[in-house]
C-alpha cells in the first residue's frame, strides 16, 4: 500500500517532492522531469537521458574502413576492455 504524502505549490509555481520519493526513485538535485498533463492531474517521470532515435538516423554513423571483425575478435576485445576496466576499479 503506498502511503500518500502532501506538498505545497509555492508563490513560484514549485513543488517540493519528499525526501522518501525522491530517494525511492533515483532522483537528485538537477534530475530533468517531464510534467505531464493526465486526467488524474499530472504525471512526473524522468527526462531520457537521450533522445529516442531510429535505427535509420544512426546507421553509418560510427564509420569503419578495414575488412569486417570476426566475432571471436569482438569477444576478445570486449573482454580485454572489461578486464581493463576491472584493473582501475571501475566495476
Amino acid at each position: 500500500m503506498t502511503k500518500v504524502k502532501t506538498t505545497r505549490l509555492s508563490s513560484k509555481g514549485q513543488v517540493v517532492l519528499p525526501k522518501d520519493l525522491r530517494d525511492a526513485k533515483h532522483w537528485r538535485a538537477g534530475t530533468q522531469l517531464v510534467a505531464e498533463d493526465v486526467a488524474a492531474g499530472v504525471l512526473l517521470r524522468p527526462l531520457p537521458p537521450f533522445p529516442s532515435t531510429r535505427f535509420e538516423e544512426v546507421f553509418g554513423c560510427l564509420k569503419y574502413e578495414g575488412r569486417a571483425k570476426t566475432l571471436r575478435e569482438m569477444e576478445s576485445a570486449i573482454a580485454r576492455g572489461v578486464k581493463e576496466r576491472h584493473g582501475r576499479g571501475r566495476y
